[in-house]
């Protein structure tokens, strides 16, 4: 064991103190980042990617890390957001258009968004049982395309940097425990990998860096609603963002899904929490939105395949009148 695996343990061992986790953050930062000339930056508006987007900005502001040739952050946006965390969003936007930043928007094309697809197509509301469609359509397939567009017009590789923590969940959790030692990375560095999993046609040319994988959630509040609206930490407009998760006192396990009324999720916890505020008191109507999914996957509501339905080898489909799409009634 080396020395600053040592430091880490010991660290792990008495709780991190917020100094020493942006100390590691750095070293993980200092180690892998002059090994590629472009980064892009995965920001989806939540706390832990807009944690890490904004100190990373404050580090090269402040020359604790290297300026790479060039930096792009990709802001992942479903047109579902909820209202508090798209408005900080914009703010942070034109505090990075100030800087030079550039911040590609990523959606995707307006035929395949949930609601046209939805209500215009009649594809019934997904579900996690056998129709799981809106992550890969309206979040993970334009971010893809974004980057690969993005790499026809640089000359090198890119280091996606990415808000990914130990904290968000105990599936992802032992997934990176196999994984932070990957490439040659050690363990407190940060989970760092040379190729964009599940990234078809990218890999070998993009790594991956999660250089706030360490922070505990009490660190990722503190600097959202105390360090980064500060002029020293960057001035940015992030305490929106840790008052709509409920601040200081909010739990790990009431992160926000990334869409409102999301039916794929047991409750929507993070648009009970904005409602606690008098502010947000006027989106409570959105509470409807998930029984208005549930119910439109009800047989009453969906065109079914009349009679047997026969395959072109002749033979019998072995779901018989099974459901389609939404009636235009429905709709």
């Amino acid at each position: 064991m080396n020395p600053q695996q040592i430091d880490i343990f010991a660290a792990g061992a008495r709780r991190m103190q917020m100094t020493e986790s942006i100390e590691l953050t750095i070293q993980s930062l200092q180690a892998y980042g002059p090994e590629n000339d472009h980064w892009g930056i995965a920001w989806s508006g939540g706390k832990d990617s807009s944690a890490t987007l904004t100190l990373i900005m404050y580090l090269l502001d402040a020359g604790k890390i290297q300026r790479p040739k060039s930096l792009t952050v990709f802001y992942a946006d479903t047109r579902l957001e909820l209202p508090p965390l798209a408005i900080a969003a914009q703010q942070i936007m034109d505090e990075l258009d100030d800087r030079g930043i550039r911040v590609e928007v990523v959606r995707a094309p307006l035929d395949k968004r949930f609601m046209v697809y939805l209500l215009g197509r009649g594809v019934p509301p997904p579900n996690n049982g056998t129709l799981h469609w809106c992550t890969g359509q309206i979040k993970i397939t334009p971010m893809e395309e974004a980057l690969r567009q993005r790499l026809d017009e640089l000359d090198g590789n890119i280091l996606m940097i990415t808000g990914v923590r130990q904290g968000e969940s105990a599936i992802r959790d032992r997934r990176i425990e196999m994984s932070c030692g990957k490439d040659g990375a050690e363990c407190g560095q940060g989970w760092y990998q040379q190729v964009l999993p599940n990234a078809k046609g990218l890999r070998g040319r993009i790594a991956t860096l999660a250089p706030l994988l360490h922070w505990r959630v009490c660190h990722v509040w503190e600097w959202l609603k105390h360090w980064a609206p500060t002029a020293e930490f960057g001035d940015f407009s992030t305490r929106m963002i840790a008052d709509a998760y409920g601040g200081d006192e909010a739990e790990e396990v009431n992160a926000r899904t990334g869409c409102i009324g999301c039916p794929l999720a047991q409750e929507d916890k993070a648009l009970d929490t904005i409602l606690l505020n008098p502010r947000w008191q006027y989106l409570a109507p959105l509470k409807g939105l998930k029984l208005l999914w549930r119910e439109l996957r009800e047989p009453q509501h969906r065109l079914r395949k009349p009679g047997l339905e026969r395959l072109k080898d002749g033979s019998i489909a072995a779901n018989p009148q099974r459901m389609g799409p939404l009636t235009f009634e429905a709709r």
